[in-house]
């Protein structure tokens, strides 16, 4: 047992996607794009496609480079290093030998066999019977079959049979870009960079708004929103921010309307302007960090009298969501510690001392009525700055989607 394996492939398993009927090769193709981009700095890689799963050749990159980022790409459902033998029963039984001899800290095993090839001359249970007897006669590892430390997987096909140990997770979900594409209301909070996060686990494709109130709000409050963007680059090639001048609107807000209803009706002009660029760079939907009953601004009734001035559908992927369960979630896709920085937005300004949680769709109407707000929103998207983020800092301005 001194024969040396190499984990030369990474077996990549679709889970979700395998449920998919005639649209399953797009989801696919789309995974395999999106994975190809994440790893494009690894230019040894080679990539081989079957039915159900995908390999890695890893012809000499590290695999401990690697693994973050697989874990990080929605739409795969977990993946595994894998050692290639020749479909020989000894080969097999060296590999998985392999797999467990440098294991220190570990005690207990299981061993799961697939035999696709049917001509293999031995059975499941042959297979297993005899790589087992070799670990237990060769290692301190105990057999569990309920409670094991390390699963061994054997899967033989006619030419070769891959050996794997650890099963890593990854994120599940669909490849982003395979649902279409929304425009996101990116604040500098906790709760719109994990909406963003969730609806790309279904496969949206994001652009973001952000609105910006100088001298109201600072350049770090900016920076802030860009870094917190810049997180939603792990599944896409870039993230779009457009950047609203938001100052002379909302001034014209706290100037003109009774003060119980300016975060209701500014949130009304947000949506306006959000639908409006989302129109005009082929998104299908908006997306927003609303929870309900969270905030004043997030009552059932609020929600109701500002989703009214638009017509596309908005996702709200934290509806349910507790603000715990928000901040949980923040902090595994880091960005809490951004989002807590004390950096006042847009929609933190003004802020009225008895906000209307049960607003009346009539009274906003009439509100409006006291100024022209059309120009104004007008102006807003007029004067829109656009930056295109990637995670590598590199400047991109191709529309990737």
């Amino acid at each position: 047992m001194t024969m040396q394996y190499n984990y030369e492939h990474i077996l990549v398993r679709y889970g979700e996607l395998t449920t998919k009927g005639k649209n399953r090769r797009d989801f696919i193709k789309r995974l395999h794009k999106n994975l190809k981009y994440a790893l494009k700095d690894f230019d040894k890689l080679r990539y081989r496609r079957q039915h159900d799963r995908f390999f890695i050749i890893l012809n000499g990159e590290d695999e401990k480079q690697i693994i973050p980022i697989l874990k990080d790409i929605f739409g795969i459902h977990s993946f595994s290093l894998a050692i290639k033998v020749k479909s020989d029963i000894d080969e097999i039984v060296k590999a998985a030998y392999h797999v467990v001899e440098d294991d220190h800290k570990n005690k207990t095993f299981k061993i799961f066999s697939k035999r696709r090839d049917k001509n293999f001359p031995q059975r499941s249970t042959e297979i297993i019977s005899r790589v087992a007897g070799e670990i237990l006669d060769k290692t301190h590892f105990t057999v569990d079959i309920h409670n094991y430390d390390v699963g061994i997987i054997i899967e033989i096909d006619k030419e070769q049979t891959y050996v794997m140990g650890k099963i890593h997770q990854g994120k599940g979900g669909y490849p982003v870009g395979i649902s279409g594409k929304a425009m996101l209301l990116l604040s500098g909070g906790i709760d719109s960079p994990v909406a963003g996060d969730l609806i790309q686990k279904r496969g949206v494709y994001l652009d973001t708004v952000h609105f910006v109130s100088p001298p109201y709000t600072s350049e770090q409050s900016l920076d802030k929103v860009l870094r917190l963007a810049k997180r939603l680059n792990y599944n896409q090639k870039n993230v779009r921010i457009f950047i609203v001048p938001f100052t002379k609107l909302q001034l014209a807000i706290h100037e003109n309307l009774p003060e119980p209803y300016e975060i209701t009706i500014m949130r009304r002009m947000m949506f306006r302007i959000a639908e409006t660029l989302a129109n005009q760079n082929s998104c299908t939907a908006l997306v927003t960090g609303e929870s309900l009953g969270q905030v004043s601004s997030q009552t059932m009734d609020n929600i109701s009298v500002i989703n009214d001035v638009v017509k596309m559908p908005v996702f709200r992927p934290l509806i349910s969501f507790d603000k715990e369960e928000i901040i949980r979630h923040s902090r595994i896709i880091d960005t809490y510690k951004i989002s807590i920085e004390p950096y006042d937005d847009a929609c933190t300004i003004f802020n009225p001392q008895n906000p209307v949680t049960k607003p009346k769709l009539s009274l906003c109407e009439h509100y409006e009525s006291y100024f022209d707000f059309q120009s104004l929103v007008d102006e807003c998207v007029e004067n829109v700055e656009i930056k295109v983020l990637r995670y590598d800092d590199e400047d991109e301005n191709e529309d990737l989607f």
